[in-house]
């Protein structure tokens, strides 16, 4: 007696694009439906901007070829912006999906894994394009603020700076014990950092605190966005070195996600 033994059916490219534009629909919708957090994370470097533009008034930067300081501003909240939605908002997100169980029960469904992991990624860069997009309007039409000197360096800097963040943000989630913890743990690293990196004022470039701040990548990846905006005036669009530097943190921070990184909850 002879048995018919038919493979399982093969999922198609067009069904995996499918899947992955479902995922990224529902992380949209969980992101949006949020409105808290989406006012905080889309609004918060939108107030920074407006706040400081406002103080800022006509005062320039001679250290960056007499330059207006909002328009040092403005690369540098774009920057903020991509690092917060990959670091910050990415690493609470994930630590408080493990600890009640979510992922967990995603990692067990059917979808794949890379699926998931794509789509938050995906959605997390849609989040960041608006934010830029935002930033720069209202830099042009608030604060007289040039466009940047090259739209696909600006493209590339922030394509840059999402993966590499965002591979910083899981890797510290994976260290981080709770919920509880994630917020402070993230903010104090972060906002710890911002201020090594000189986002709230122009380093002198051969101060000690630049020299020290050029080993982190927050500093290279607010060059490389500076850069892409002509800052300091005269500057090529194109910062590589700096593009490089964050990239290698990526990478770095990839092999620590993959050794320490859990779907399930940690046991107390």
């Amino acid at each position: 007696m002879s048995t018919d033994v038919r493979p399982a059916p093969q999922r198609s490219r067009f069904s995996d694009l499918r899947l992955v534009a479902h995922q990224v629909k529902y992380e949209q919708l969980a992101f949006w439906l949020n409105r808290v957090g989406a006012v905080f994370t889309v609004g918060f470097s939108v107030v920074f901007l407006v706040m400081l533009g406002a103080s800022a008034g006509s005062q320039k930067v001679q250290s960056l070829g007499d330059i207006s300081l909002v328009s040092y501003y403005v690369p540098g909240f774009i920057a903020y912006g991509v690092m917060a939605a990959g670091f910050t908002t990415l690493s609470v997100t994930l630590v408080v999906r493990r600890e009640t169980g979510l992922l967990k029960r995603l990692r067990l469904s059917p979808v794949p894994t890379w699926v998931l992991i794509s789509s938050i990624l995906i959605s997390t860069a849609i989040i960041t394009l608006v934010q830029a997009l935002l930033l720069v309007v209202i830099g042009r039409y608030g604060y007289h603020v040039a466009f940047p000197s090259s739209w696909l360096a600006l493209l590339v800097a922030v394509i840059v700076g999402i993966l590499g963040f965002a591979a910083m943000g899981v890797a510290i989630s994976a260290v981080v014990p709770n919920q509880e913890s994630a917020g402070p743990v993230t903010s104090i690293v972060f906002f710890v950092l911002l201020f090594l990196a000189g986002l709230w004022f122009p380093l002198p470039p051969n101060s000690g605190l630049a020299k020290f701040s050029n080993y982190l990548p927050v500093r290279h990846l607010i060059i490389a966005m500076d850069h892409a905006f002509g800052v300091p005036r005269g500057a090529t669009p194109w910062a590589w070195h700096d593009l490089l530097v964050v990239a290698l943190w990526g990478a770095g921070a990839t092999l620590v996600s993959l050794r320490r990184f859990r779907w399930a909850p940690r046991r107390v």
